[in-house]
């Protein structure tokens, strides 16, 4: 199902006027991809890129050429792993978040 463009605008004026709202949209995107989601991780990513620093400005940040981010972002894209840690980096940095990653289930005693 397409988004519809008021949807699309609902979103990005939220994600100017929250940064809750923000950190979390940003932060499930990452979740996905680290569940295996990775069409679901990079189209939540692409649209947060489309709401919030642009592909403009995140290809200054990253040095990669804006169709190419947006290609890497896009349902058949494959980005390297350094190009998507260098595009969550430049997105941490934006939104003012660091995320860490949390060992979960990890027997201790072992």
């Amino acid at each position: 199902m397409a988004l519809t463009k008021s949807f699309k605008e609902t979103v990005a004026a939220r994600l100017q006027s929250d940064p809750s709202f923000k950190q979390a949209l940003l932060a499930e995107g990452i979740s996905a991809l680290l569940d295996g989601e990775s069409n679901v991780g990079k189209s939540i990513l692409r649209d947060y890129v489309n709401a919030t620093i642009g592909f403009e400005t995140l290809s200054q940040e990253t040095k990669i050429p804006p169709k190419s981010l947006m290609r890497m972002l896009s349902a058949k894209g494959n980005p390297s792993a350094n190009n998507l840690f260098a595009i969550i980096h430049a997105l941490q940095i934006e939104a003012g978040v660091h995320f860490t990653a949390v060992v979960d289930g990890m027997d201790r005693a072992a």
